[in-house]
């Protein structure tokens, strides 16, 4: 999400493009462009998803790097058969859960932000609230799709690692693909074994969301605000025109320094909220892929979150709950980073009135 236009920072001196809110989208370019964008954003951090996810489950006392994590998962397994197991049905889910988050997200922001300003909240207050909210609203929207596919994908994951990391050796992870994946899981514990730890879920991506649209909010003012006292110092720089009028110190970024920005808050938002929100990503994961027994429980029925925990911190103390960190970290800035660019380069494409911007 870019500021406002002719948002006035600390020092007054900067104009950003317009915002593009819902009501400037060219509904079906929007969702088509973005089944595309996001389907090859998806493909490219895969890799890192399986890692994080092979690291939350493991049973061994003794965790074992990232590093020689993904060599032996590409020794026993391969490159291609290890980090993109169950990447189809992944994507099957991304569309139409991204579809959803992006629509409830764009809806709410546009209906939430000029709310708060009513009640005499600053423009800085109303965004990053705005953001927050738009961020909770859609995340809990999207969980309704994406949860059963995170369960069959992860599942899917794992199959098939005893090997590379000792962590699966439960037959009932044998599945020839999603589609058998999801008629075994239904037929097994039913529908609600599609919605493991669908109430975790939430709890985990609904803050993790919220924070995450509040810090990049933040983190754009503040990196703005930066890049405003340095012009102040400098002087006009390259990558930037003068506006008129103004009184002469006003200044335009480029299309490039406004995407620099971009980026630079979004990874600074991801890994903030990779960092708080790491423990509940750990326990919802095993939730959803560990059966009783493999959780350490005697009994084969689904483990709650008290012994989740419990078994977590028996294997490795409370730093168990981060296991996975460095490869969450670096996905969740990494994918931030590129799905923040990705996104506003959609809505600069599905505007109405893109031709003549």
């Amino acid at each position: 999400m870019s500021l406002r236009s002719a948002e006035e920072q600390d020092s007054g001196k900067i104009t950003i493009p317009t915002d593009i809110n819902w009501d400037m989208l060219d509904k079906s370019k929007f969702f088509i462009l973005g089944a595309g964008l996001f389907s090859g954003v998806s493909f490219i951090l895969y890799p890192v998803v399986v890692l994080k996810t092979r690291q939350q489950i493991s049973s061994s006392n003794t965790q074992l790097s990232s590093f020689k994590t993904a060599g032996s998962i590409i020794r026993y397994e391969g490159f291609f058969k290890g980090f993109y197991r169950g990447f189809g049905t992944s994507l099957m889910g991304t569309i139409p859960a991204r579809a959803l988050y992006m629509t409830a997200l764009e809806v709410t922001k546009s209906n939430v932000g000029p709310f708060v300003m009513k009640m005499g909240f600053s423009e800085g207050t109303a965004m990053a609230s705005a953001n927050a909210i738009a961020g909770l609203t859609a995340a809990m929207a999207a969980q309704l799709v994406w949860t059963p596919i995170d369960v069959v994908s992860q599942r899917l994951m794992v199959q098939g690692s005893g090997g590379s990391s000792g962590i699966n050796k439960n037959p009932t992870f044998q599945y020839s693909g999603g589609i058998d994946a999801f008629r075994k899981i239904v037929k097994s514990d039913g529908i609600r074994g599609l919605y493991r730890g669908f109430g975790m879920s939430t709890v985990t991506y609904a803050p993790s969301n919220a924070i995450w649209w509040a810090s990049y909010s933040i983190s754009q003012r503040v990196i703005w605000g930066g890049y405003s006292c340095y012009l102040a110092k400098k002087g006009n720089g390259s990558g930037t025109s003068s506006c008129s009028g103004g009184g002469g110190g006003c200044v335009s970024p480029s299309a490039k320094t406004v995407m620099a920005v971009q980026g630079l808050s979004a990874a600074m938002a991801g890994g903030f909220s990779a960092l708080v929100t790491m423990p509940l990503d750990t326990i919802k994961t095993r939730l959803q892929v560990l059966d009783g027994c493999g959780n350490g429980s005697r009994s084969s029925a689904q483990p709650t979150i008290r012994q989740t925990v419990r078994n977590l911190v028996k294997e490795g103390g409370w730093s168990a709950c981060y296991r996975g960190l460095g490869p969450r970290w670096v996905s969740s800035s990494f994918s931030a980073t590129t799905m923040i660019t990705t996104y506003e380069l959609l809505k600069r494409l599905s505007a109405k009135n893109y031709e003549t911007m």
